[in-house]
């Protein structure tokens, strides 16, 4: 066993108890919202701990998709295509977080759990499609490198929606709340609010870590063992 399958349970464990410690903090330490701070539903927001940091890591599994697809693509590297699938497969998984969490959030802020003028809400589902879309093709067509250019080519060019969606609040503010860092003058948060933030992002990256790495050997296993009855029934 490798030293990186060795990491797996620790990593898998680390950020759970992260997550669990994130949990704890976001609805028992974090300061209370008072009736000025210009919040509808101001105990509702303690729902941002989870959302933000889902979202946060979900762009590494876009970026894992898109570097993965590249590889496939340009090199025929089977590494590549197994990292693309593990990206498209935890990308939805964090997607699914995103887009849980938040539309509870604004049914309860907003008064409507989405909004469709919202730039940064639609890039956003938009980019979990192109997820869903490459996870499923994976899964349900045969494993032909036509099948592969072809999820290959929409894993890279959905990637473009990333800086799109990143950028969205800055350019068309619309009902999603701006950027609290490097927003600008209006921009800015509490620093414990913050602390449970990036608590909250860095136990959801080292279990992605993990996933990421439990992926990969599952799909290098399965492929062995294809390989495996190809020669048994040759």
């Amino acid at each position: 066993m490798s030293a990186a399958d060795r990491a797996i349970p620790w990593l898998l464990g680390i950020g759970s108890l992260g997550l669990l410690v994130t949990v704890y903090l976001a609805l028992v330490e974090a300061p209370a919202m008072g009736e000025n701070a210009g919040f509808t539903a101001p105990e509702a927001y303690r729902i941002l701990f989870i959302h933000v940091p889902f979202a946060w890591v979900s762009f590494t599994g876009f970026a894992l998709l898109f570097g993965g697809s590249l590889a496939w693509y340009l090199r025929r590297s089977e590494a590549g295509w197994r990292l693309g699938v593990t990206g498209a497969r935890l990308g939805l998984l964090y997607s699914l977080g995103v887009l849980i969490s938040g539309p509870i959030w604004g049914a309860a802020e907003w008064g409507t759990p989405w909004d469709f003028s919202d730039v940064r809400l639609n890039t956003f589902a938009v980019l979990a499609g192109v997820a869903l879309f490459v996870a499923l093709g994976e899964r349900n067509s045969e494993d032909t490198a036509e099948i592969r250019d072809s999820l290959s080519a929409v894993g890279i060019f959905g990637f473009g929606l990333v800086p799109l969606t990143y950028m969205a609040t800055r350019w068309w503010q619309e009902r999603h709340p701006g950027p609290v860092l490097g927003g600008g003058e209006d921009s800015g948060i509490d620093p414990f609010i913050l602390q449970i933030w990036l608590i909250g992002a860095a136990s959801m990256q080292i279990l992605f870590i993990g996933q990421t790495l439990m992926t990969m050997r599952l799909l290098r296993m399965e492929n062995e063992v294809e390989k495996m009855l190809t020669m048994l029934e040759a």
